[in-house]
């Protein structure tokens, strides 16, 4: 691939980085618009509903789009939904050359796009970039060919593996530099998960705390098979989900109905919400981004079900000693073939960060 295209696609998807967090159902798209070898226009798809970055981007250009190259870090759609087909405006505008970083894998798209666009003589080019472009997209594309959102498993622990002292108390670990990491993790995520032990042992708010315009408070989802969950508890707010196994009690059901808590009856395995049917339902809905915030039993629970997709572990350079370790459950049965890939280990203040991802998908 030419060093010019790379320098260029690096851009689209800098823009498109820009509003991680916040398109769902939608994919992040950034698009950059170059003629004789500056650009002339940019933009990114900011949420769902608003223009994609392609329209953004053919809107700033103009007529210099006319005759010009464009970047997209994503194959451009070709049907309708709530915004017109990105085909139709490329055409119109002239564009003469399409580099797109990965295609599409939403089956309305998947490939129609490209083969518009080449069929009417825009010269098309795939592939640049596209392991740094599906990854940046493993929220989409993990739902578009798994039917389920990607999962990412937060954990933070001592050196020791621990996330409480033998009494139960677990706050604060980390520092507050890796607390002000989690907070960008939750406002690059859809919907956290957790349980009902951790919200009945800390009432987390489950809030983002980060500069105005860099992200928004997720969604929150209770596993919570008794239907245990206070009407107190800080979660029970509007628009919070709580998964619950069969015969709950009704009147508990409708104190949550009426603080605009969704209650959701799932199946069960064991003691459990069904942890694979929660992230099925959670595709269906149009999550992308799933981050798991919770214990020891319900962290297990989604790495013993092969659901977790990207692990990151704070670790405090501390022993706890006697103490709960991060995970509960069978997750492993034995120690031939390495399932994960570490991707980052860093500093953070006083900690360290370790992300890992499940070896074989992005």
């Amino acid at each position: 691939m030419a060093e010019r295209d790379v320098v260029f696609m690096r851009r689209a998807l800098a823009l498109a980085r820009r509003a991680e967090g916040r398109t769902s159902p939608n994919p992040m798209v950034g698009a950059v618009v170059v003629k004789d070898g500056r650009v002339v226009g940019e933009g990114f798809h900011e949420r769902a509903g608003l223009p994609h970055a392609e329209v953004t981007a053919l809107s700033e250009a103009g007529g210099e789009a006319r005759g010009a190259e464009m970047y997209v870090t994503l194959e451009p759609c070709c049907h309708w939904g709530r915004t017109p087909p990105c085909t139709d405006a490329i055409l119109k505008a002239g564009v003469r050359r399409v580099v797109v970083a990965c295609r599409d894998p939403n089956p309305q798209v998947a490939g129609k796009g490209l083969s518009i666009l080449a069929e009417a003589g825009v010269e098309v080019e795939v592939g640049v970039l596209s392991r740094e472009a599906r990854w940046l997209n493993r929220g989409f594309i993990s739902r578009m060919e798994r039917g389920r959102p990607w999962v990412v498993a937060k954990v933070a622990a001592s050196l020791d593996g621990r996330i409480a002292l033998p009494d139960g108390r677990s706050k604060w670990i980390t520092g507050e530099a890796s607390r002000r990491e989690v907070h960008r993790l939750r406002a690059g995520s859809d919907v956290l998960v957790t349980g009902i032990g951790t919200v009945l042992a800390d009432d987390p708010a489950f809030t983002v705390r980060v500069p105005v315009g860099e992200g928004r408070d997720p969604g929150v989802v209770v596993l919570d098979t008794r239907g245990r969950l206070p009407v107190g508890a800080r979660v029970v707010r509007e628009g919070t989900v709580v998964m619950v196994g069969p015969g709950v009690d009704e009147g508990w059901r409708g104190e949550m109905e009426r603080r605009g808590v969704r209650v959701v009856e799932m199946g069960v395995r064991g003691e459990r919400v069904d942890v694979e049917a929660v992230c099925a339902w959670l595709g269906q809905e149009g999550v992308n981004v799933v981050m798991v915030e919770a214990g020891a039993g319900v962290t297990g629970a989604f790495l013993e079900a092969g659901v977790v997709d990207e692990l990151v572990v704070f670790v405090a350079p501390r022993v706890l000693g006697e103490g709960r370790g991060w995970v509960e459950g069978r997750v492993l049965e034995g120690l031939g073939e390495r399932e994960w890939e570490v991707r980052e280990v860093r500093g953070v203040g006083e900690d360290a960060v370790v992300r890992c991802v499940r070896r074989g998908w992005v």
